[in-house]
């Protein structure tokens, strides 16, 4: 019975003893240290620390203003709490810099997002002052109903290696895979606004509190069917290899890829330089440099992903269920077009009907829209930077994704399919766009334009 006892005991102790240590790993952010202690950056919004609570308040006609840590970090778990009673957007950065050499030392990279509005963003993964919206919850329709209004909200946010998980009151919001900014401090964004109404009204995080070792005591289990989104160069991670995903492209060669009117790959015309595939400029004609080129493979049902840049003016395409053999004379291969086009500057804009010829719409046929956030435009992040494009293909429904939020969406097999096509430039091609499949095509419209990161799963 003594023997009993003293199990009891040490077990006891053991976990009091866990607990303690588990509590010791933790540092509080702002508990017992003063604004000062911080680096304000930005704009003019004002902080005040009471006891682990942090107060910021806005300032009119102030820019983004960012209260952050002195020292860096690199692997962590962090967790606090927010309450904002105002649809002002916010955010905290992790992994962040302030550096004279970028843009006058403006605060840029990971921004976990506050966002209070309808859109419902709140636990997204933003790339202030950088490359804009990494994890739009458009690809996370559940987490958008996490956040509460008015309420005290929990964030758990890990960042270890190079991925990057949030969950919001427990629901779990980003999962991103990146590695372009390995460590930095952390902030607490007041944002900007010229919004009168807006005047000092407060940001508050209580509780918050960093970890930065025995992280595997630290990290939550992630949810399956959030999707993982990745930006590493021309590298499946082990999440996307487990669901089959494959590069399209491998970054160096041009293995599986042919000239669309050719039985070999172009000899000139397109570069692979630094796991960039590149189309050179020419004539800004249809296929009348290096040609369009296409994969040696055919594809019913898949989901594509690439990145894909412009030069400023650029017309190009990604193309499916294509068929090479129906076009052996002048132009572009005949299939489906996610068209790529600098909207500003290029004429074919204007052309077509009602914009059906613009960045992200089916060419010719539909026209791009932000179905994911009513009455918002579509994202672009603009000529001479990184854009991402995803087509969802499966038993005839068809989504167009630019940067994470969808612009087009139809079935190729229903009737109001045949009649756009009937009055397009396509209407001489029996049974467009219904073949069971095709090949993918990346376009040569004369214009300097860039891939990469080129992969597709069968589905």
């Amino acid at each position: 019975m003594n023997k009993l006892k003293n199990s009891v005991v040490l077990i006891l102790l053991a976990f009091q003893f866990f607990a303690v240590q588990a509590q010791n790993d933790w540092n509080y952010v702002f508990e017992g240290k003063k604004v000062k202690e911080f680096e304000k950056l930005g704009g003019d919004a004002t902080y005040k620390i009471e006891g682990r609570d942090l107060y910021g308040t806005v300032v009119l006609g102030s820019s983004n203003t960012f209260l952050a840590t002195k020292e860096k970090y690199g692997d962590f778990v962090l967790e606090y709490e927010v309450f904002m009673d105002s649809d002002m957007n916010s955010g905290v950065q992790i992994r962040s810099l302030s550096n004279a050499d970028y843009r006058d030392g403006r605060v840029h990279g990971y921004q976990v997002e506050i966002d209070p509005s309808a859109r419902g963003y709140t636990g997204g993964i933003y790339d202030e002052a950088r490359r804009l919206w990494l994890y739009p919850l458009s690809r996370n329709e559940k987490a958008r109903k996490a956040f509460q209004f008015a309420k005290w909200n929990t964030f758990h946010v890990e960042a270890i290696g190079n991925e990057i998980n949030t969950w919001v009151n427990g629901v779990h919001c980003s999962r991103l895979v990146d590695d372009l900014t390995a460590s930095g401090f952390v902030a607490f964004q007041v944002h900007g606004t010229k919004n009168k109404e807006l005047e000092g009204k407060k940001v508050i995080w209580k509780d918050a509190k960093i970890v930065t070792k025995n992280l595997q005591n630290y990290t939550w289990e992630r949810d399956p069917d959030v999707a993982e989104i990745s930006y590493l160069h021309n590298t499946l991670t082990e999440w996307e290899k487990n669901l089959g995903w494959q590069l399209l492209w491998d970054g160096k060669t041009s293995k599986g890829w042919r000239g669309a009117k050719l039985d070999h790959f172009p000899e000139s015309g397109w570069d692979m330089k630094n796991g960039e595939l590149s189309v050179q400029a020419t004539d800004g004609g249809e296929s009348t440099g290096p040609g369009d080129i296409i994969t040696e493979k055919q594809y019913g049902n898949f989901e594509l992903v690439l990145e894909f840049k412009l030069s400023e003016g650029a017309n190009s395409g990604l193309k499916y269920f294509v068929d090479p053999g129906l076009n052996k004379g002048k132009g572009s291969a005949i299939g489906c077009e996610f068209q790529l086009l600098d909207d500003k500057v290029h004429p074919d804009a204007k052309m077509g009907v009602a914009g059906n010829r613009t960045l992200g719409g089916l060419y010719d046929l539909i026209t791009p829209e932000n179905l994911s956030v009513e009455g918002r435009n579509k994202t672009f992040k603009g000529v001479d930077q990184w854009n991402q494009l995803r087509v969802v293909s499966i038993n005839g429904h068809v989504e167009h994704w630019l940067n994470n939020e969808k612009v087009v969406e139809y079935d190729r097999f229903s009737q109001m399919f045949r009649s756009l096509v009937a009055f397009s430039k396509y209407k001489d091609w029996e049974k467009f766009g219904q073949w069971r499949q095709g090949h993918i095509l990346l376009q040569d419209h004369g214009n300097a334009v860039s891939f990469k990161n080129i992969k597709i799963r069968e589905l």
